[in-house]
C-alpha cells in the first residue's frame, strides 16, 4: 500500500476542516489532532472505511479501536451507560478519557471496531480542531493514533507523515498535542466497577491485570522505536542515546526541571528523537511511578519490551 494516495497536509482552519469532512465521509483517511496524540480517523459507521485504517497502519485484526463522538448522547446510540458511565461521561468528557461499554445490539458501527468483542471502546475529545471535525461530519470516527502498528505514536504532523506518507489521504495539521500519552481507559462492568485498562492523563488507580485484548495500547510489545530501549538508566554508555529526566542530563531531556507533565507531553517527540539519531540504542533516566508517571512507565515498559 506504500505510495497508494498522495498525503496531503491540511491546515486545520475552518476551509480545511471542511476539507478533512469531505475526505471521510467519502470513506477516506485522515489524520487528525487531539489533545493527547494524532488520531488517524475514518468514519466509524463504514467497514471499509475502518478496514483502511487496519491497513495502513499494518495493525492487527484482533486489536479493537478507538471510536470519537460529539456528545454523550451520540455516545449513548453506540454503548450501554450504567449509572457510573453516566457518572465518569459527566465528570470527563470532553476529555482524555475513553469507557470501555457493553456494545448496543443496534450500533450504527462497523463490526471491526470492536475486533470481535462485545463492547466498544467510546471517547468525547476535548481538542477543539476534532471537536469541529466531529460537528462537521455528524458521524463517530474511529482514530487510533496516527502511526505504523506497534510504533512511537505522533504528537506533531511531522511525526505522522514520518510514518504514514503515502498510506493515508490527508493530515489536518494543528500543532503539537498537549498531553503528549493516549487517552485513559477504563472499562465499566455491569455492576459498576471500574477498571483501568491503559492508563493515561486521567489516574484511576492500578491498571487491571490483562487477560486477552480489550482496549487498544494493551500490547506487550508498543509504542516501540526500531532500536533497544534500556530504562532507569543513570549513566550513559558510549552508544546511548540518553533521555534525560529531573537532574540527569542527556541528548534530550524530558523534563529539566522534573515536571511529570512536561515528560508526557515530551515523551513521543524524544522517542522519535532518539529513534531518528545515529547511536544504535536508547536509554531513558528513571521516572518516578506516581501520578502521570505511572502512564509514562507503562509506555515507556512496552517501547523496551522486544516484539515476539
Amino acid at each position: 500500500m506504500v505510495g497508494k494516495y498522495a498525503t496531503e497536509t491540511i491546515l486545520a482552519d475552518a476551509t480545511g476542516i471542511a476539507r478533512a469532512a469531505r475526505i471521510l465521509r467519502d470513506g477516506g483517511l485522515v489524520a487528525v489532532p487531539t489533545e493527547t496524540v494524532y488520531g488517524l480517523a475514518a468514519r466509524a459507521d463504514d467497514d471499509a472505511a475502518v478496514a483502511r485504517i487496519y491497513e495502513a497502519k499494518g495493525r492487527p485484526s484482533f486489536n479493537p479501536l478507538i471510536v470519537h463522538v460529539q456528545s454523550v448522547e451520540q455516545a449513548r446510540t453506540h454503548g450501554a451507560f450504567n449509572p457510573t458511565a453516566e457518572e465518569l461521561a459527566r465528570k470527563y468528557w470532553p476529555g482524555p478519557l475513553t469507557l470501555v461499554l457493553p456494545r448496543c445490539d443496534d450500533a450504527r458501527l462497523a463490526s471491526s471496531v470492536s475486533a470481535g468483542l462485545p463492547t466498544v471502546a467510546l471517547r468525547c475529545p476535548a481538542h477543539p480542531v476534532m471537536r469541529q471535525l466531529l460537528a462537521e461530519c455528524a458521524f463517530p470516527l474511529a482514530a487510533p493514533s496516527a502511526n505504523r502498528s506497534g510504533f512511537i505514536s505522533p504528537t506533531t504532523a511531522g511525526h505522522v507523515l514520518a510514518s504514514l506518507d503515502g498510506r493515508i489521504d490527508a493530515i489536518l495539521d494543528g500543532g503539537p498535542c498537549k498531553s503528549g500519552l493516549e487517552s485513559t481507559i477504563v472499562a465499566v462492568r455491569d455492576d459498576g466497577r471500574i477498571e483501568v485498562l491503559r492508563p493515561g492523563p486521567l489516574d484511576f488507580g492500578t491498571t487491571a491485570s490483562a487477560d486477552g485484548i480489550e482496549a487498544p495500547g494493551q500490547l506487550a510489545s508498543h509504542y516501540a522505536p526500531s532500536k533497544p530501549v534500556r530504562l532507569d538508566a543513570t549513566e550513559v554508555a558510549p552508544d546511548d542515546f540518553m533521555i534525560g529526566f529531573g537532574a540527569i542530563g542527556g541528548d534530550c531531556t524530558l523534563s529539566s526541571s522534573g515536571s511529570l507533565t512536561e515528560a508526557a507531553a515530551r515523551l513521543y517527540a524524544c522517542l522519535h528523537e532518539g529513534a531518528r539519531s545515529e547511536k544504535p540504542r536508547i536509554a531513558v533516566a528513571p521516572i518516578p511511578e506516581e501520578g502521570i508517571g505511572i502512564a509514562i512507565n507503562d509506555r515507556l515498559r512496552r517501547a523496551a519490551t522486544p516484539p515476539d
